[in-house]
């Protein structure tokens, strides 16, 4: 570059030094006529137009320059134009071949495919909890203003419900056909789409909750939500006494040998009464903060007591629908065992083959549906799944009374595996989340709902081994059991981060805990 700059140079500083005027050469030591004087011209003069021959200045008398002149400028151009191309072409190939890390163009950092999969678990339990938290608040708002005042609200919750649906779709496929090693760029965008579904069914909570603290008003208004909430308390006290004698009595009636017919909702009475004491203090806390004016404290006590209060609700709600279903399952008995005797007939005379398995058990339900004991010796809603089964093989008991009763079975499990995930929701995780969710996808589908049942179940197991190894961060404490506040933590009413149980969620997604000052669960 400098060499050309030179070049440039000397070939314009000719043109430069040029003036107006024309000259006149000078013999030695004699001064410079101008051409402006008037008068013939002399000999001397015209003799000089030609250059001098001792002269080496580059000059003719005339100002023009000579042909030997531009020719060294342009070969200093021309040798530099190479030079640097040369030196170009070096320093592209030493870059291409460069092996030391971090010196040219670094590439960031490729995150391990284990990380992306605990991120999008992680996801899909936020999303979740989001979802139970935001379902519950709106319960008692909806009592309070009515249907119609809460609809933009419910139908934003619907929304993200269709987004995490689909998250947990994602996760299902990636589970059961995950991609080859060599695809790695096909299993990231899996997890990806995991976390963006997520990601958009927070947004769309997080974009409906500033109006929905406006049409709560709990900082003008706290009078009118106590109220409500403190209606629902003493509707579901007054409730727990009839459903334990209504679940003894089912103990009773269906003595089942070996697990009691009872198992799914053992010891959801008592939950309920600690959830109960809990909503209790925080009621009483959230009047005392409320005429005191600390309208902060007072609105954290009652959306505690109002998350605690929806369990006690889920808990109850729980032992009644299995009471329920047992009454209805007894009923249908008779009819589906008829029902599946005959598709096990048909299916021997079609197609002959090992069918023991499924005759064995359909004869054991025949036994015990003719047993003359006082009480029915048997649990019914195991005997219809029993049934159930036993025709899977088949591919039957997808219609009629067989696929009412493969509905009716997973239906209760379903619930029974929804209420326990959200009343433990503090330590339960991925897995049996996306268990529950698709046996929740195959019911409502009708695709296939003994199958649903099986992952139900299935769903139902993985909670309790989380639950189990969880454990409870407050027990030993000295006001555990009469304060309540361990099973608000592991209800995940209370993120657990204080010694009081710490703050309570409430509606909307992560950027709303954000806003109020709550870290992520």
């Amino acid at each position: 570059m400098v060499g050309g700059a030179a070049g440039v140079v000397w070939l314009v500083l000719p043109v430069m030094t040029i003036k107006g005027e024309v000259p006149v050469a000078a013999g030695r030591g004699e001064p410079v006529a101008s051409a402006s004087v008037q008068g013939p011209e002399p000999e001397a003069a015209r003799r000089s137009t030609a250059q001098d021959p001792e002269d080496h200045s580059g000059y003719y008398s005339d100002g023009s320059t000579s042909p030997a002149d531009l020719v060294l400028p342009l070969v200093a151009v021309g040798g530099v134009v190479v030079l640097a191309g040369y030196g170009y072409v070096r320093r592209t190939r030493r870059a291409r071949t460069r092996t030391t890390p971090g010196v040219v163009s670094p590439q960031p950092p490729v995150t391990p495919l284990p990380v992306l999969e605990r991120q999008a678990g992680t996801a899909l339990v936020q999303a979740d909890d989001c979802l139970r938290t935001s379902r519950e608040e709106l319960a008692f708002a909806e009592d309070r203003f009515g249907v119609d005042a809460v609809g933009p609200f419910a139908g934003a919750l619907r929304e993200a419900e269709r987004e995490l649906s689909a998250a947990f779709a994602i996760r299902v496929r990636y589970e059961h056909d995950v991609p080859a090693p060599e695809e790695e760029a096909a299993r990231r965008q899996a997890l990806a789409g995991i976390v963006g579904r997520c990601a958009e069914a927070g947004r769309r909570l997080d974009a409906e909750a500033p109006g929905f603290d406006q049409l709560r008003a709990l900082e003008r208004d706290m009078g009118d939500a106590l109220g409500v909430a403190e209606g629902r308390f003493r509707e579901l006290a007054g409730r727990t006494g009839a459903v334990e004698t209504t679940l003894a009595d089912l103990d009773a009636r269906h003595p089942a040998p070996g697990a009691p017919a009872t198992a799914a909702v053992t010891g959801y009475v008592e939950q309920a009464k600690d959830r109960l004491v809990f909503a209790t203090t925080h009621l009483n806390q959230a009047r005392q903060a409320t005429d005191l004016g600390d309208t902060g404290r007072a609105i954290r006590d009652l959306r505690a007591a109002e998350g605690a209060i929806s369990q006690a609700d889920t808990f109850l709600t729980g032992v009644d629908r299995l009471v329920n279903s047992h009454a209805e399952a007894a009923q249908l008995v008779p009819a589906a065992l008829t029902g599946a005797e005959a598709e096990l007939a048909r299916a021997r005379a079609a197609v002959p083959s090992d069918l023991a398995s499924a005759h064995a058990t359909l004869s054991a339900v025949r036994e015990e549906l003719t047993s003359d004991a006082p009480y029915d010796p048997y649990d019914p809603l195991d005997a219809l799944r029993r049934i159930v089964r036993a025709l899977l093989p088949l591919g039957a008991g997808q219609d009629g009374v067989l696929g009412f009763a493969a509905r009716l079975v997973a239906r209760t499990d379903i619930g029974a595996a929804d209420g326990f995930v959200g009343t433990h929701r503090g330590a339960v995780g991925v897995d049996a989340r996306t268990r529950l969710a698709e046996a929740q996808r195959l019911l409502d589908t009708y695709t296939d709902p003994a199958t649903a049942d099986v992952l139900a179940l299935e769903a139902r197991e993985l909670a309790e081994q989380d639950v189990r190894m969880h454990g409870n961060p407050y027990a030993g404490a000295a006001d555990e059991h009469t304060s309540g506040v361990g099973g608000a933590v592991l209800g995940g009413i209370l993120l657990g981060e204080d010694p009081d149980g710490g703050p309570p969620l409430s509606f909307g997604g992560p950027d709303t805990r954000k806003r109020r000052g709550l870290p992520p669960t």
